[in-house]
């Protein structure tokens, strides 16, 4: 049975006591969202989704696959998820766009669920949407075109609009 009130709880995850600290087992999620473990990739899209269920960032940016009784660490190349999926509702102001990413979390964008963009080298940066507790998915270069269709130019600069919030691009920067 649920206690009244913490159904659906989307907050932060609150902290475990006395958790076991694992050492490195061999976890890893590559860039192109591959999951790892000791070198091969994990097939099955259901452990995979699993795992990302329990994925958390520490404050100090280290990821770990975490239990109510333990912890391991877990390599994560850029961000964790993917944005593999858009969808459009809405124009203008009212427009509402939501992601789905590779372990089929759906978010819409808004003050809860921002669009941002990483500087990286050279100029470029890598844009993402949060999902959840600081855990970010990369937006893949299909879903990042069809999201840069759908600027428009404001003062201040070039953005979308999503649930209610605008969310300005970098100037003169381009997407890896």
């Amino acid at each position: 049975m649920v206690a009244p009130g913490k159904a659906g709880r989307k907050g932060p995850s609150a902290p475990l006591p006395k958790l076991n600290l694992c050492g490195d087992i061999g976890f890893k999620i590559a860039r192109d969202g591959t999951w790892y473990y000791r070198g091969s990739p994990i097939e099955r899209r259901s452990l995979v989704k699993l795992f990302a269920s329990v994925l958390r960032l520490e404050e100090d940016g280290a990821y770990y696959l975490q239990t109510p009784v333990e912890k391991v660490p877990i390599a994560v190349e850029g961000l964790p998820f993917l944005a593999v999926e858009m969808r459009r509702e809405g124009e203008g102001e009212a427009q509402a766009l939501t992601f789905r990413t590779n372990v089929d979390d759906v978010v819409t964008a808004g003050s809860g669920h921002p669009l941002g963009f990483e500087a990286e080298g050279s100029g470029s940066f890598t844009p993402y949407i949060l999902v959840r507790d600081g855990l970010k998915a990369r937006l893949t270069r299909a879903v990042y075109y069809e999201l840069a269709s759908l600027t428009v130019a404001r003062p201040g600069g070039s953005g979308v609009w999503s649930g209610g919030a605008f969310f300005v691009f970098p100037e003169g920067s381009r997407a890896t």
